[in-house]
């Protein structure tokens, strides 16, 4: 029996992964969480084989969370689902120790497989992910200015595309506005950019967040 744990924000999303994951045999969801505190707390107190987690939850960058649960926990196998479709976010979460990488689009069958093959030690990408991850081998081997972003500096660049307040952002990740607001200006120190028209400018150029921008 594989032990999963769900985080993800929306209760909606986690009845549905409950739903898929006891539809199929072989799995027991063994604890839920909702923000990044819960699942800390969650991933302490509960022994499980896989977490499914959202990047995208209140509190602390999904990036570093994973970084955190694996110190912690470094037997625990974390599957990524998420709305993210860009490889540069999936690149960042197996740097930080996912173990697999789906959208939220992803079909059941897919996620079932998924889960089944990181819990047995394997890595699961899906074939639209590593496609956009063969179509980027080409990138400049020279650091992007986008690659030099810490992994919280590129989610609060994301948002900023997103065309979210400073106020907004700070609400989300739960950090003050003055803390954002230097975020901000380290984004743009580091993209070489004039201000917030030159951060999308150059998020559009290089096709960073192509589901945002044409939504």
């Amino acid at each position: 029996m594989i032990k999963v744990l769900l985080a993800d924000d929306h209760a909606v999303v986690r009845d549905g992964l409950r739903h898929v994951l006891l539809d199929a045999s072989g799995f027991e969801v063994a604890g839920e969480a909702w923000d990044s505190a819960t699942t800390i707390a969650m991933v302490r107190g509960v022994g499980a084989h896989v977490l499914i987690l959202d990047l995208s939850m209140p509190g602390r960058n999904g990036i570093d969370l994973i970084r955190q649960i694996k110190d912690e926990n470094p037997s625990l196998r974390i599957l990524v689902l998420t709305m993210h479709a860009e490889h540069q976010y999936a690149a960042r979460a197996f740097k930080a120790g996912a173990s697999g990488y789906l959208t939220k689009e992803s079909a059941s069958r897919e996620l079932i497989s998924a889960v089944a093959k990181i819990a047995s030690g394997g890595v699961y990408v899906s074939l639209a992910m590593a496609e956009r991850f063969a179509a980027n081998l080409n990138e400049p081997a020279e650091a992007m200015p986008h690659q030099r972003l810490s992994d919280r500096e590129f989610d609060v660049f994301r948002r900023i595309v997103e065309g979210q307040s400073i106020t907004d952002i700070a609400h989300e990740l739960c950090l003050s506005v003055k803390t954002i607001s230097t975020h901000k200006t380290h984004i743009i120190e580091k993209m070489q950019a004039a201000n917030e028209n030159g951060l999308i400018r150059y998020a559009i150029r290089h096709k960073l967040f192509d589901d945002e921008l044409d939504a």
